[in-house]
């Protein structure tokens, strides 16, 4: 018999049944059949040494040609069924890919987080740096380097979380201010000096809406030569106009402070009213913002500085206070109560 004859026989019957092929498993079927162990072009080639010299040779090449173009044409047939399956697919889905996105919840600072940030970046865009101080102090740190003597009412266990552990031979309490922090810096650093202390404080209070056992505070000090009283005006008055806005009224009011001298504290028009009178601030128009002074001369003793040499002024503010007036937030335990409907408005 003429293998040629075979072989085109053989490629004919391939490229109709390949072309009727429904999915990938009728395609190897196919092969398997065509170029298998076993397979029809398999016994082709296997035969060859039976045939005379003369047409080994030509039948030999035809049949490996014929090889190559049945694993092109299985080839290009799994594509077209893969092409076929994916647009049929397509269409059942229904995908309109010009419809937009579906839209991913983003999260986002905590209000006090956001309010601490921009406070924070006030003050450093005039030159204060940041520090930060440990939340578990001895009373050197907490009272007694901030001229705060052992009988003041400030330093009752009313008013502190004491620890039951001393440390040394010292009482050991929950901080309550970051004042300390400035203690801290003082000792390992010389004037001149320019820091801000943001940081959590407690005190052993009952929680109401305005006032919590922990919220957030943040500390400002500067130390250097020649500083006056008129430098903390102008520092806190350039703050209050950039937080709140330069058509926010601010009045400074003599105050008692341990560790300033003079002591005062700023108000400032009440954001709520606009300066009219209202509940939040009593009809008085004002509301109590932060309190200040000029640095204790015992304080800069306490830290070693030379009072003659050197003044300063400092100032503490309430984080949380801030951000319920900038707000108009009412109530300060809703900062604390994870309560996604009042969180989600930030």
């Amino acid at each position: 018999m003429d293998k040629t004859i075979d072989l085109e026989q053989l490629k004919q019957k391939a490229q109709q049944e390949i072309s009727q092929a429904k999915n990938s498993q009728d395609i190897e079927n196919i092969r398997i059949g065509l170029l298998g162990r076993k397979g029809a072009l398999t016994d082709i080639l296997r035969s060859l040494s039976q045939l005379p010299i003369d047409q080994r040779k030509e039948v030999g090449q035809k049949a490996n040609t014929l090889r190559k173009e049945l694993e092109e044409l299985f080839d290009s047939k799994i594509k077209e069924i893969d092409n076929l399956v994916i647009s049929e697919k397509l269409v059942k889905e229904k995908i309109d890919i010009s419809l937009p996105s579906y839209p991913f919840e983003t999260g986002h600072y905590h209000p006090l987080r956001q309010t601490l940030d921009e406070i924070a970046g006030i003050f450093e865009s005039i030159g204060f740096s940041k520090a930060e101080g440990p939340e578990i102090e001895t009373e050197w740190y907490n009272f007694e380097a901030l001229n705060i003597p052992k009988n003041h009412p400030a330093r009752d266990v009313q008013d502190t979380f004491y620890m039951k552990k001393p440390a040394k031979n010292e009482k050991r309490l929950l901080r309550t201010h970051t004042s300390p922090v400035q203690i801290h810096v003082m000792e390992k650093q010389k004037p001149p000096l320019r820091i801000i202390a943001p940081g959590r404080v407690f005190r052993n209070e009952a929680t109401d809406a305005s006032h919590s056992a922990v919220f957030y505070q943040l500390e400002g000090l500067a130390v250097d030569e020649k500083i006056t009283f008129a430098d903390l005006k102008g520092t806190l008055t350039l703050f209050i106009n950039r937080f709140f806005g330069k058509n926010v009224g601010v009045r400074f009011r003599p105050s008692h402070y341990q560790f300033t001298e003079p002591s005062a504290d700023l108000d400032i028009q009440c954001t709520i009213c606009g300066g009219k009178g209202c509940n939040i601030c009593k009809n008085t128009g004002w509301l109590e913002m932060l309190g200040c002074g000029m640095v204790h001369p015992n304080v800069l003793r306490a830290v070693k500085y030379d009072p003659e040499k050197y003044t300063g002024y400092a100032f503490g503010l309430g984080i949380d206070r801030l951000c319920m007036f900038k707000y108009g937030i009412d109530d300060i335990r809703l900062f604390y109560e994870n309560n996604l409907q009042f969180l989600e408005q930030f």
